[in-house]
């Protein structure tokens, strides 16, 4: 059995030297002999390196910019002033009749569309929003479902110069309306339903709480996802009416570099949710950088990630197009009628890409634990090159399943970002081998270090990530906070001019990083820094346990390490299952990660995006309600913390 670390891939050489990252390094101004010396000089010339990632990944601008970075300080750092060019515009560059979008879902067929279709439908949505009035800088926002209309209709509005932002359908009403009614949207895009696991939920009581309380919205585009219909009490178009012109070619507005382009939000489980500014320049830069030299995508390639409207990995998903590759949008349950749902999609799109998380890694293990067939042996995944995943450390384990049960030949890239900087700060590395536990590397161009308690870079022992220069996908700033104090207090208060980001890590002198958690989560017992992930990662081989959250709960003004586990069926949390998971623990860990207390519980509470909510866990242990749950997946799963712990130790 290898253990964490062990190099568990390696690309062929063939391999390595045909990628498009091992041809950007030869072009660079000395051939590094390694990636770290890319990574290197990456950091160390911000501007060099931007600009040829700016002419080499292709950005298609009506203006080149006058320079690539003008004054480098955080924050305050302008990228490439005085360039022009238009994101939608960038993500159209395609014309041909070859595959540039597959939609599929739940209750639907696979829908296939053609560059030059997709291009076609642009033309006539751009149509009927301009007809609406709908032009720069105006908030388009759509709660909608991960389908051909919410792309076609993303496109429409930022080819206007539109600023769009968007939510699962599956949000509660107060989630929608703490987010859309910060930016005061002109057009709201709203789905009359969605299915997920195998039932239609309908949207018209949500739709109407939200319009009731967005008074700025003045038009409402309604996608006909389950055929309910909808009745609202503003100007409403159906979608297809919406494109009922006969434009074929939209036209792309003149827009400066620091346009905003998306406002994403942070997930707002302990308060109201950050409403964050992301420019057109900085995002397409970043994500041309991401897939082209981190995740070799190019043109023909087929990129699928699960994910939903509001999740920062729908805007990093459909940013493919921009290297001319095809998207595949799947809305529904990953794991209906079965986990192989989603690898049967993949075969039949010739997917070469697939993005996933940690969670539905460790379903199809368990799957395949209970005699459910492997994905390998259940679909034809012969074009897969690369499995990527994100929204939580990816644990040893999976790597092994993954290279076990999906494919042997195959890139692992587990990636590490956020919402924040709508991007990476560690991720895959082509060219490089995959370490068992470990993320490949620091992205180029980000100037990542882990910092300790006197903020000093390390190596090989955890501390804060922080990025020390400034990258093009930092925020703009947050919506309407014109002093940005908001901004400032988010992610600079701790080290003026230094991005904290709020992840604690460890990199080792190879380059590869471990995200251990959280660290405002880290748990502190007798003064030690514990990341969660080291304990997740422990407990992660007892099959009596199918889920875990841990959190700290500050006692005597110490820290004691509280675990609640969920148990598979049929099994009790008695005193053996205990003294195992300790002893797990222990032997993995030390004894400082050993939880004080054990409790079972009904289920763990997770973001809808896949992210477990140990902030507000900590928060009920401690007797503090969390009032903001629209953001969760399962809220009422919190209720039950608040039963197991008095709120004074």
């Amino acid at each position: 059995m290898s253990t964490a670390g062990d190099v568990v891939w390696t690309p062929s050489p063939d391999r390595a030297a045909a990628t498009l990252l091992a041809r950007f390094a030869r072009g660079a101004p000395t051939t590094p002999a390694a990636y770290d010396e890319l990574w290197r000089w990456s950091v160390d010339d911000p501007p060099a390196f931007w600009s040829r990632v700016w002419d080499e990944c292709g950005v298609l601008a009506a203006r080149p910019p006058d320079a690539i970075l003008e004054d480098p300080r955080m924050p305050g750092a302008r990228w490439f002033p005085g360039a022009r060019l238009n994101v939608a515009a960038n993500l159209l560059r395609r014309r041909d009749d070859t595959v540039a979008v597959v939609g599929a879902g739940e209750g639907r067929d696979d829908e296939t569309v053609t560059w030059r279709d997709l291009a076609a439908r642009v033309a006539r949505a751009q149509a009927g929003l301009a007809a609406r009035g709908v032009g720069p800088g105006d908030r388009v926002a759509a709660l909608a479902p991960n389908a051909v209309e919410t792309l076609v209709l993303m496109l429409a509005a930022t080819s206007l110069g539109a600023v769009w932002s968007s939510c699962s359908p599956d949000f509660g009403p107060l989630g929608v309306v703490d987010r859309f009614r910060q930016i005061a949207p002109a057009v709201l895009v709203v789905a009359d339903g969605y299915r997920y696991n195998g039932t239609v939920y309908l949207l018209q009581d949500k739709v109407t709480a939200i319009l009731a309380a967005i008074t700025s919205v003045r038009h409402v585009v309604v996608l006909d996802i389950v055929g309910a219909g909808l009745t609202v009490d503003r100007e409403a178009v159906a979608y297809a009416d919406l494109l009922a012109g006969d434009a074929t070619e939209p036209r792309f507005a003149d827009l400066p570099a620091d346009h905003p382009l998306y406002v994403l939000y942070s997930s707002g489980t302990t308060g109201a949710p950050k409403s964050i500014v992301h420019g057109a320049a900085g995002t397409l830069v970043n994500h041309l950088k991401e897939h082209q030299l981190h995740s070799d995508v190019r043109p023909g390639d087929v990129v699928t990630w699960f994910t939903t409207c509001g999740w920062m990995m729908w805007n990093w998903l459909v940013s493919g197009l921009a290297s001319g590759a095809a998207v595949v949008l799947y809305d529904g349950s990953p794991t209906y009628p079965d986990v192989g749902a989603l690898w049967r999609l993949a075969a039949r799109t010739g997917t070469t890409h697939f993005g996933t998380s940690p969670r539905f890694l460790a379903a199809c293990d368990k799957a395949a634990g209970r005699g459910q067939a492997l994905p390998r042996d259940q679909a034809d995944l012969s074009a897969l090159r690369a499995v990527l995943s994100t929204g939580s450390p990816l644990n040893p384990d999976q790597f092994d399943f993954v290279y076990r049960g999906v494919a042997d030949d195959v890139q692992l890239a587990s990636i590490s970002g956020g919402t924040d900087i709508i991007g990476c700060f560690a991720l895959g590395v082509p060219t490089l081998p995959v370490r068992r536990g470990r993320l490949q590397g620091r992205g180029l161009g980000m100037a990542v270090e882990a910092w300790d308690d006197a903020g000093q870079p390390v190596v090989g022992r955890r501390g804060e990530l922080v990025c020390t220069r400034p990258f093009p996908s930092m925020p703009l700033g947050f919506w309407d906070d014109p002093g940005g104090d908001r901004y400032r207090a988010a992610y600079f208060a701790q080290h003026p001019g230094v991005w904290t980001h709020g992840d604690f890590v460890e990199i080792d002198a190879d380059g590869s990083v471990a995200v251990l958690g959280r660290s405002d989560t880290t748990l502190n017992p007798g003064g030690v820094r514990i990341g969660t992930a080291e304990i997740y990662r422990a407990i992660e081989g007892l099959p009596e346990l199918t889920d875990a959250i841990v959190v700290g709960r500050p006692v005597h003004g110490d820290v004691e390490v509280v675990l609640c586990v969920v148990l598979a069926p049929g099994v009790d949390l008695d005193l053996d299952l205990t003294r195992r998971i300790r002893t797990a623990i222990r032997t993995s860990t030390s004894p400082r990660h050993v939880p004080a207390r054990i409790f079972a519980v009904r289920e763990v509470p997770y973001t809808l995006s896949g992210k477990k909510v140990e902030k507000a866990v900590r928060s009920m242990l401690a007797g503090e309600p969390v009032e903001n749950r629209d953001a969760l997946a399962n809220p009422a799963a919190l209720d039950e913390y608040a039963t197991l712990l008095p709120t004074r130790p």
